[in-house]
């Protein structure tokens, strides 16, 4: 798991309504700038959008220009080989320094050797630094 570097998501709370996830990726592919992972995560009338952006300061100031409300976050990005288990792994070995998982995303598309993950927890920096270690 040497490869888990940390990155900045960006993080957008706003009130819900149809289209909006249409809108901000329509926004940020005319701009060139590629959305490398996303999570949707809705209550009530409200919505949180977490965006990895393959250039996160530009998709920033591109939302923030178009009235979007952005926050950045450190978040955890970890390319994993894909395997039965590699989530448990993971989790496994957060669990056992007392890491707590806060928010985590992750995609394998089918047949891929990699899995991405992305995630926040307790402390990020000691999470990195454990992952690269072992």
């Amino acid at each position: 798991m040497r490869d888990a570097r940390l990155r900045k998501e960006l993080v957008i709370r706003t009130e819900n309504r149809v289209g909006l996830l249409a809108e901000i990726s329509r926004i940020l592919s005319e701009m060139g700038i590629n959305i490398l992972g996303v999570t949707v995560q809705t209550e009530g009338d409200s919505v949180a959008l977490h965006l990895l952006a393959d250039a996160h300061l530009y998709a920033r100031d591109v939302l923030r220009a178009a009235q979007f409300p952005v926050e950045e976050r450190e978040a955890i990005v970890l390319e994993l080989r894909n395997y039965a288990g590699f989530l448990c792994k993971l989790t496994m070995a957060l669990a056992r320094k007392d890491i707590d998982i806060e928010d985590l995303y992750a995609t394998v598309p089918k047949g891929s050797p990699k899995a991405l993950v992305v995630f926040t927890c307790s402390n990020n920096s000691k999470a990195v630094l454990m992952l690269r270690s072992g």
